[in-house]
């Protein structure tokens, strides 16, 4: 049985890698007596699945991963026993049987939805004109782990709201394709925004399915 959870990640668990979240869920498999499956040889591995790397300090309301397990099991159990044992900063949203045959989670994610509350006061005027600078631009160079590339085909919306309080926040899309992943912080240094004075929440995943989570 292959079982996809959608989940939410909030609180302190912000801060848990992903491996170390990959770990969490199969401690928290173990813990709720299901029959997780594992590949062969010398280091078997749980078959557990991540959609999609979160970046440390991210907060997600839009998670998902895949699960074998040995056994059908129906799907209400699976989520209760599951959340029994799970941190209360990590929420089940739904649980949904998988065909065994579907291709792999993270094979299909095209790209990713971001919610970004700036934490310090910013021009709401400046900050527009800085957006639609760089969606106008035809190029975005930067450089990441010492390698340039080009920021700007990774940015597939960049919107700046602004609440009748006054408060300022950006609304993103970014490209999270193998090997073109766009990520919010590095949007946020071409914005002129240090990303330490910023909350980001994970808001949707689009799949290639045209799925969205």
């Amino acid at each position: 049985m292959r079982a996809r959870v959608t989940f939410s990640k909030q609180g302190a668990l912000r801060y848990i890698g992903h491996l170390d979240l990959h770990q969490l869920w199969e401690r928290a498999m173990r813990r709720a007596a299901l029959p997780l499956s594992y590949s062969q040889g010398f280091h078997p591995q749980p078959k557990i699945n991540l959609a999609c790397a979160l970046p440390l300090g991210f907060s997600s309301r839009a998670e998902m991963l895949d699960a074998r397990f040995n056994e059908d099991l129906p799907l209400e159990e699976i989520q209760a026993r599951l959340q029994e044992n799970l941190p209360a900063d990590i929420r089940i949203l739904r649980v949904e049987q998988v065909d065994e045959g579907a291709p792999a989670l993270q094979t299909q994610v095209l790209s990713a939805a971001y919610d970004v509350h700036l934490t310090e006061p910013m021009d709401a005027d400046v900050l527009m004109q800085n957006a639609n600078a760089m969606m106008m631009a035809e190029t975005l160079p930067r450089e990441r782990r010492g390698k340039p590339y080009d920021l700007r085909p990774l940015i597939e919306m960049l919107n700046v709201i602004q609440q009748p309080s006054g408060e300022v926040w950006l609304r993103m899309t970014l490209a999270a394709r193998e090997g073109a992943t766009g990520r919010p912080e590095e949007v946020l240094s071409q914005l002129g925004i240090e990303p330490d004075t910023a909350r980001v929440e994970r808001t949707r995943l689009i799949f290639q399915d045209s799925k969205t989570v």
